[in-house]
């Protein structure tokens, strides 16, 4: 039998876990017969999906959140650049339309939109693949072009690339 000091500290626990955010990872390994080649990233807007081919007819398949209308492209680019924990510098776009940004927010702190790791993109825009400080938005039409993941899996999709990575984007 359990003590009451052991279901008090088993309770507690689990009133603690079910008030937390959420760390873990929504990403699945899935059948994926589109033809890219392994180590390609791929993302489908209209599924609001980011694709890691794996080969031999799987990938692992990532939720995302992808940009709002008018604010989505489509098109090949390259991974240039990865970066931890990276602070974040508002688009002229974004702060134009937001003002009261401050001019960098720095890498680590809750109100950087950047999360905990990116990716950057080749292309001319200043796109980037990117965990997020507002995990509720993953799923939706909700940035200016970036590619939004929960801070885990843009933590696992970061090991599993380098630079010069192919990421093509799709409706």
């Amino acid at each position: 039998m359990h003590s009451p000091r052991s279901l008090a500290a088993a309770s507690a626990a689990l009133l603690l876990a079910a008030t937390m955010p959420q760390l873990a990872q929504a990403r699945e390994i899935v059948g994926f017969s589109d033809n890219y080649s392994s180590g390609t990233v791929v993302v489908k807007t209209s599924e609001r999906s980011l694709y890691y081919v794996l080969g031999n007819g799987k990938a692992v398949r990532y939720p995302v959140g992808v940009g709002r209308r008018g604010k989505q492209w489509t098109g090949t680019a390259f991974i240039t650049s990865k970066q931890l924990r990276p602070a974040w510098s508002p688009p002229a776009e974004v702060k134009h339309d937001k003002p009261s940004l401050p001019d960098v927010i720095q890498g680590g702190s809750p109100s950087n939109p950047m999360g905990s790791a990116a990716l950057t993109l080749s292309g001319g825009g200043e796109y980037a693949i990117h965990g997020t400080n507002d995990p509720g938005s993953i799923g939706g039409f909700v940035s200016y072009g970036c590619i939004r993941m929960y801070n885990a899996d843009v933590l696992d999709l970061y090991n599993r690339v380098g630079w010069g990575t192919t990421v093509v984007v799709t409706r």
